[in-house]
């Protein structure tokens, strides 16, 4: 028998040469990054902007693959580096010659940016801003007299305004919309499913894996985006939105196919369901989507009762692929409507995020200032980089990060002896960082296991190749900055593993009783739209339990779960995966099996020992057919087990031991 499609796609780690493989739509945005970071080295050179590299840096957090988001980061930095800065103009001349009012200033904004960082909608640049900010107060320890002050903010402003500028010109004109970028994946996953229904070989199967296990990954928040720009017809998102969905559950079905002897389409099915979805993709990549699609002709009368279900399923996901259902009241769409977190104002982990990075700054800065050591004022700049909300995500970064920071400045210092003596205009600077940037690029537009590398492989390279307004060969300026991004990073990582740590294995915990509930509403829907989405949250659900998992080896031991801990959640999370293709089977709604699944994730929340073993009265065997039940059931009772295993182990080995 095949090896189920999530299982695959958890059991190995893609090497390096795949990591780094072309994807559509990767080489494009790396040239348009690299464009923008060279545009932005022609503007620094030209008027002569203190720190240019930081200027090109930024250039990394505001590009993103579609336009509509680049121009939203890029307006939205530059209006709230504009609004602080502005304010900062007012307490500009009482704190230049007062060392403990700047203080005392630095670590306020750097709280309050971080606070709305961790809490709020400003997420994606609450950081950046914070950065540039404190970095722009840092400097201003150095000038003597408020006009000068009044300069070094105005060159602040402009670490953010320039690179934003350049980004929104060239996103603008040269990226791809939200839509057609959502076009492309479905395209792409409906290729993938007609591939499966044929020979398929090794690496179909695993690209196929990791489609399954991503589900509708960014379709939504593109579709939002597509939303905001306003070029595409209202019906047109929510035939796509619709789409996303329908393209979850084939890809389900495809693969509860492939993976079950009970569900074995003749050949002749198989191929005219794949010729289908072939011309289905087709209608994608032309830029439009597909309506009345022809799943096939009528069923073979050969067939198990599972196997028509199941072809069933398919089918009825072709024909209403882009249809969207009727307008009904969504509670999950509305989740996290505000500006706030739902839980901004009472989950004190918000607070120790801003506190902890807050406080690695300053002493950072202390130290460089004690020391009388400016150059390392990168371990300043480091310590907003790469701090995240949980400590495991945070040691990943920093070690994703310091293997960038070493190839960069090896790049970097190669540039400065090989070609840097070359260098004889702003022209060939340019090409340099433009080269540059497009190595940096590809590696931070790929998979996040390696993006954090492409980021400071950046950061090191244009720190070594754009320390002036002229080709540079001070190596001590180097060392100095390089040796300041590793202070950081150690600071950082000292801090996070020390005080307050956050365990990423709770997160695990708290959210593998939500994905059950989620199931419990996938058993109990009645109508084939509701299924659609619930499958797909399910799978975005599912795709970030097994993410934490796979970097919750990151946590410091004070806080490392036992091996059998990670030994139950992926094995948890095998059976997990295997769930919402057969209950896409079910005839109608089954409450019973709902409040089945309902009791699992009542005793994984609460430990209670008592939930496993009563499948027996939930489910009615009229419902199901053999075949249909044993699908739901192994894996489901599976589940309930280690549920009953870990409420009755000691609290070091069982799953309340990282929520506690």
């Amino acid at each position: 028998m095949a090896q189920p499609a999530a299982e695959r796609g958890a059991a190995g780690t893609p090497g390096l040469a795949e990591l780094l493989a072309p994807f559509p739509g990767r080489l494009a945005f790396a040239l348009r990054l690299s464009a923008v970071a060279a545009v932005v080295t022609l503007v620094t050179q030209v008027y002569q902007t203190p720190e240019p590299w930081l200027a090109i840096y930024i250039v990394f957090f505001i590009m993103k693959p579609d336009r509509t988001m680049s121009v939203v980061l890029g307006a939205v930095m530059t209006v709230l580096v504009t609004i602080i800065i502005g304010c900062l103009f007012l307490i500009a001349v009482q704190v230049v010659d007062d060392p403990m009012r700047r203080v005392i200033v630095m670590a306020v904004v750097s709280f309050g940016l971080l606070f709305l960082g961790s809490a709020s909608k400003l997420k994606p640049v609450a950081n950046t801003i914070a950065l540039v900010v404190v970095f722009a107060l840092d400097e201003l320890s150095g000038v003597p007299s408020g006009e000068i002050a009044t300069r070094a903010l105005l060159y602040a402003w402009l670490f953010v305004a320039i690179p934003a500028g350049a980004a929104i010109a060239v996103s603008a004109v040269f990226g791809p919309s939200p839509r057609r970028l959502v076009e492309r994946a479905l395209a792409e996953r409906l290729r993938l499913a007609s591939t499966m229904l044929g020979a398929p070989d090794a690496r179909t199967r695993e690209a196929f894996a990791e489609a399954l296990r991503e589900g509708p990954g960014e379709d939504p928040e593109r579709l939002r985006a597509a939303a905001l720009e306003r070029t595409s017809p209202p019906g047109d998102l929510a035939a796509l939105a619709q789409a996303s969905r329908s393209a979850a559950v084939i890809l389900e079905l495809v693969d509860l196919a492939d993976r079950t002897p009970e569900i074995d389409w003749p050949a002749p099915i198989r191929a005219r369901l794949g010729e289908t979805l072939s011309g289905m993709a087709a209608i994608f990549e032309r830029g439009g989507y597909p309506v009345d699609a022809d799943p096939g002709g009528p069923d073979d009368a050969a067939l198990s009762p599972a196997a028509t279900q199941a072809l069933g399923r398919l089918r009825e996901a072709i024909l209403g692929f882009a249809e969207p259902p009727p307008p009904e009241p969504e509670p999950a769409a509305r989740e996290n409507a505000g500006f706030f977190a739902d839980d901004a104002f009472t989950n004190p982990a918000h607070v120790y995020y801003a506190l902890k990075t807050t406080g690695a700054a300053l002493f950072c800065y202390f130290v460089y200032t004690v020391i009388d050591w400016p150059g390392i004022h990168t371990c300043l700049i480091t310590c907003y980089i790469v701090a995240l909300e949980t400590t495991a995500e945070t040691i990943e970064k920093i070690t994703l990060r310091i293997a960038g920071c070493l190839i960069g400045a090896v790049l970097g210092l190669a540039t400065i002896l090989l070609l840097m003596p070359h260098v004889e205009s702003v022209g060939a600077l340019m090409a340099i960082v433009f080269v540059g940037s497009l190595a940096a690029a590809w590696i931070a537009a790929g998979s996040p296991r390696i993006s954090y590398v492409g980021f400071q492989l950046a950061l090191a390279f244009y720190i070594c190749v754009a320390q002036g307004f002229a080709p540079s060969f001070d190596m001590s300026a180097i060392r100095d900055r390089i040796v300041g991004i590793l202070f950081g990073e150690l600071v950082i990582a000292a801090v996070f593993t020390s005080v307050r740590p956050v365990s990423v294995a709770a997160r695990v915990d708290r959210a593998v009783p939500a994905l059950l509930r989620r199931l419990a509403a996938l058993a109990g829907a009645d109508s084939a739209a509701v299924r659609g989405r619930l499958v797909a949250q399910a799978q975005t659900d599912l795709d970030a339990i097994t993410q934490d998992l796979a970097i919750a080896r990151y946590e410091p031991r004070s806080i490392l779960p036992p091996r059998v801990w990670f030994d139950r959640r992926r094995a948890m999370v095998a059976d997990l995966a295997l769930l919402p293709a057969p209950m896409l089977l079910l005839p109608g709604a089954d409450d019973a099996l709902g409040r089945r699944i309902e009791r699992v994730a009542d005793a994984i929340a609460g430990g209670a020992p008592d939930a496993a073993g009563r499948e027996a009265e939930d489910v009615a065997p009229g419902r199901l057919s053999p075949a249909l039940r044993a699908l739901i059931d192994r894996p489901l009772a599976a589940i309930e087990r280690i549920a009953a295993e870990d409420a009755r182990a000691d609290d070091d080995g069982g799953l309340r031991y990282a929520s506690a």
